[in-house]
């Protein structure tokens, strides 16, 4: 008789979906909005995770945009959206990528409208951030890990 190995079933379900904080700055305003509108973006990101329990993890996304006309900042809006996430019968390998990169972009449409509405409330045009391919990001990142340990030794 052939032993029967069961493997855990595997399941990712997305529990919660939230804004964890926001910030929205105008320092120059109401002089910025007489300037010739010819802004120069920055854009940052950065994500992180925490698991709350044994099959579960918050994983946030956050969005900060700086947007200049010359050296004067027109606005700075930044956003934390988070979710919680339930996965369940995830080896630590298959875990990381769905931290690292499905999370980011299931949250990214939820930062980028809340982003371009802060934006549009400001008074502002509207400003809507380009799709971002987390998958790639997630294998750069995982590659320059492996560098920084092969330099190291």
């Amino acid at each position: 008789m052939a032993e029967e190995t069961t493997q855990p079933e595997k399941q990712f379900i997305l529990q919660k979906i939230y804004v964890k904080d926001v910030s929205f700055e105008t320092p120059n305003s109401p002089d910025i909005f007489t300037l010739k509108w010819e802004p120069k973006v920055e854009f940052n990101l950065s994500s992180n995770a925490q698991r709350l329990q044994e099959n579960l993890f918050e994983v946030s996304l956050t969005t900060t945009v700086t947007v200049k006309l010359g050296e004067k900042t027109a606005y700075l809006v930044e956003v934390c959206q988070a979710g919680i996430f339930a996965m369940a019968g995830f080896d630590e390998q298959e875990l990381g990528p769905l931290i690292g990169s499905y999370c980011p972009n299931v949250l990214f449409p939820y930062a980028r409208e809340a982003v371009s509405d802060l934006v549009t409330k400001g008074g502002f045009p509207p400003l809507l951030l380009a799709p971002i391919n987390f998958d790639a990001l997630y294998v750069q990142q995982m590659q320059q890990k492996q560098d920084a340990v092969q330099t190291s030794h």
